[in-house]
């Protein structure tokens, strides 16, 4: 609802209207549903977007808003992303301790997500992560339950929520983010060329072009919500710097590498997934679809 809200205020400045020209309907999603299970065991990415698209493809809403890094990769053609607002802090943030090396050794860290879980064991293979899932707020209630000792929380989502000065930002060059994180998106009905003029002028080029970039990535290496994927985009003028690691899922192995290449070019990810596969061990390769 943080992410709405802001849609709906940067659509309301450009086109220089009252708060009530803008219809904010919830639709409670199938990821916000069921918190007691990873989401590659109950459907993945597409809890996130199933209600969403029902309810924009029978004409219920006019556009849905996204936090891109929860949007699957292939999305169906007769709905188009229509907007990308500018993006926020990409890290991550450490909630229960003062850094990766300062959590005490066997301590219990919080994740449900793949890439979290990898990166974390590569650093710490002594450390044991236990799943917890939910909202910022349900989250950071379970870890002061002692539920876990540490966890991790998005920096774009805590200071949307008001939450800047909670955990310890974590340097997004040496602990690579989600693909597409802290990107909202707004998608509408690719027919709908009247809505698509009206996104289209909060769209942030740059933005779109980094969630294009690493989106693409992701196409390539046919990553999934159980593929532990990191990765981080850095423009600079017309171009754009992408870093990318896969590891294993338990952490032992990682596979990194980085491309530069115009912001058009639609290829150089592809490149890069196919690089990071082709020097994966099958016994990573094997959780990527791009492998086959």
């Amino acid at each position: 609802m943080a992410q709405a809200h802001e849609a709906r205020a940067r659509l309301c400045a450009a086109h220089d209207w009252d708060e009530s020209a803008v219809e904010l309907v919830p639709v409670v999603a199938s990821g916000d549903k069921v918190l007691d299970r990873p989401l590659a065991e109950i459907g993945g990415k597409a809890l996130w977007t199933r209600e969403l698209d029902h309810w924009l493809l029978e004409g219920r809403i006019d556009a849905a808003v996204h936090s891109m890094k929860d949007v699957e990769t292939i999305r169906p053609e007769a709905i188009t992303i229509g907007a990308i607002l500018p993006r926020a802090d990409k890290a991550d943030r450490l909630l229960g301790a003062a850094s990766i090396a300062d959590i005490p050794a066997g301590a219990r860290v919080g994740t449900s997500a793949p890439r979290r879980a990898a990166q974390l064991l590569y650093l710490r293979p002594d450390l044991t992560v236990v799943g917890i899932r939910g909202n910022v707020a349900t989250r950071m209630a379970k870890l002061e339950a002692g539920e876990a000792d540490a966890t991790f929380l998005a920096s774009a989502g805590l200071d949307r929520l008001g939450e800047d000065g909670v955990g310890i930002r974590l340097d997004p060059e040496q602990w690579l983010p989600a693909p597409a994180q802290a990107a909202i998106g707004l998608e509408c009905r690719s027919d709908d060329t009247r809505v698509r003029d009206l996104l289209a002028a909060v769209d942030h080029a740059g933005s779109h072009a980094e969630i294009r970039a690493e989106r693409r990535l992701l196409e390539g290496l046919g990553g999934s919500c159980s593929s532990p994927i990191a990765a981080l985009s850095r423009r600079d003028g017309n171009r754009i710097t992408l870093s990318a690691a896969i590891f294993s899922p338990d952490g032992k192995v990682r596979i990194a590498d980085d491309t530069c290449f115009e912001i058009e070019d639609r290829t150089a990810p592809l490149d890069l997934a196919r690089s990071l596969l082709d020097t994966a061990p099958p016994a990573v390769a094997v959780h990527f679809g791009g492998a086959a």
